[in-house]
């Protein structure tokens, strides 16, 4: 039995590509990651278009909240991504060294929901195998 990988997915305001990836993430590749999500500036809410794309592609958003990246710090974390250019820049400095990976994806924050969608399947396309990749899983 492998053990699972955890993934602390981070963006600026923890509100909607970093909330996205997370349960994409912990949705299409299960029992292999534990996909977490972070904020470098977290905001108080996470889009509700976000969890509203979410939820129109059949995924759970129950207990969906903004964190601050800080709180990860002493977790044993296998992979870092960024999702934003903010969050490569301002990125925590972990105790140990943390692979990471950064990859950007658009900010669809004040956009009609369609916008939303469409970064939640750019998300599935492009970073799950970026993750799988990474991690060799």
């Amino acid at each position: 039995m492998t053990t699972r990988k955890t993934v602390l997915v981070l963006c600026t305001g923890n509100s909607c590509r970093s909330q996205m990836a997370e349960v994409i993430l912990n949705h299409d590749l299960a029992g292999r990651v534990r996909a977490l999500s972070a904020g470098t500036r977290p905001q108080p809410k996470v889009a509700d278009s976000a969890i509203e794309a979410l939820k129109l592609a059949g995924l759970q958003t129950d207990g969906l909240y903004p964190k601050d990246a800080d709180a990860f710090l002493d977790e044993a974390i296998d992979l870092v991504v960024t999702v934003c250019d903010n969050a490569k820049e301002t990125c925590p400095v972990f105790p140990r060294p943390v692979p990471r990976i950064h990859l950007p994806f658009h900010d669809p924050h004040g956009e009609p929901l369609e916008s939303f969608v469409t970064v939640r399947d750019d998300i599935r396309a492009r970073l799950v195998p970026a993750v799988r990749e990474a991690l060799k899983i």
